[in-house]
């Protein structure tokens, strides 16, 4: 047995574009256990749909190395297909096939035997809870029906691994929701390693550990758990009647390390909450702003994915000003 499910090393990913070098993946390293579910997250044109390309090998690497269940991405590209279940961002199933048509064409696709299909798409529509939509056009289907279709196309061929770039994008909660159901149960009762690229931050809750990227690098690798615990500070939460007002009064106080918008709401990270909580108070009544009620809350996904970012465009930023002004000086 493999030790990893899917491992990357050092992988540079370059495309050309108009006679300039565009790094699309930057030197990325990451291991997957049989069994888990991975969750890759970051920006759009971080990198997460040309990783998953790549490693699947369906583009070419520039360097590095990466397999899927210990089989080279660039050599043995037919043998990791026969083992995993692939939904591309634009999957799409043929429209004017109905759902039965749809599971034999992928079936057939994947050369899965006659005795086979018929004991495994009655399994699978059931698993999917589209037995009763069998002779439903594909096209007919509503979004949330489409992509449980589509994973259950993807398992026809009984994969040790499932790969989805983007695999709800534009789905209603719910909806999401019964899917990711259906994911869990899959690696619940067959053991499946789960390899999925999504923005959506309750997803990334639901993996066993989290990839952030961000332009190209992998700048956190970690449990949702664990990614949550290093966002220094507590949050303070609350809606303010005037919401520019209150972000600039909070963001020039002393103790506030953040602060982040969510909607109508301030999310204010502090390190003190006792300290800094009627504080904040305090100058918002000066200042004649009234708010509800100005309570604590955990730090989710959502609140540690912001954060990060925020802190590696800092980084960068600062990283080019010093190499602007090592190449002035060098210039003088």
């Amino acid at each position: 047995m493999n030790q990893f499910a899917i491992s990357a090393t050092n992988l540079v990913k370059e495309f050309k574009a108009n006679k300039h070098v565009v790094t699309a993946i930057n030197g990325l390293s990451l291991q997957v256990a049989p069994g888990e579910t991975y969750g890759l997250i970051g920006p759009d044109g971080a990198g997460k749909t040309t990783t998953t390309r790549v490693i699947l090998g369906l583009l070419s690497r520039t360097s590095g190395e990466s397999s899927v269940l210990g089989f080279d991405s660039m050599n043995d590209m037919y043998e990791i297909r026969k083992r995993v279940g692939y939904i591309a961002q634009q999957f799409s199933l043929p429209p004017p096939l109905t759902v039965m048509e749809n599971m034999l064409f992928f079936a057939g696709i994947h050369s899965v035997s006659s005795e086979q299909q018929k004991k495994r798409i009655p399994e699978l529509l059931a698993f999917a809870g589209l037995s009763e939509f069998m002779n439903r056009l594909a096209g007919k289907l509503s979004g949330g029906m489409k992509k449980k279709l589509a994973l259950a196309c993807s398992l026809i061929h009984e994969p040790q691994v499932v790969m989805l770039d983007e695999p709800t994008l534009g789905v209603d909660p719910v909806s999401r929701r019964e899917f990711w159901n259906l994911l869990g149960n899959l690696r619940a009762e067959r053991g499946l390693t789960i390899f999925v690229c999504t923005h959506y931050m309750d997803e990334a809750e639901r993996c066993t550990r989290v990839g952030l990227m961000y332009e190209g690098k992998l700048i956190v690798d970690d449990s949702p758990a664990n990614i949550k615990r290093i966002i220094p500070g507590h949050v303070l939460e609350f809606m303010p009647s005037d919401f520019a007002a209150a972000r600039k009064l909070c963001n020039e106080m002393d103790g506030v390390l953040e602060v982040q918008t969510y909607g109508d709401k301030l999310h204010v990270f502090v390190g003190d909450v006792a300290k800094r909580k009627p504080q904040i108070e305090a100058a918002l009544a000066s200042q004649g702003i009234t708010h509800d009620n100005l309570r604590e809350i955990e730090v989710r996904m959502e609140e540690a994915f912001i954060s990060l970012i925020r802190r590696q465009k800092e980084s960068v930023e600062q990283d080019g000003m010093l190499t602007q002004k090592s190449e002035m000086s060098g210039e003088i």
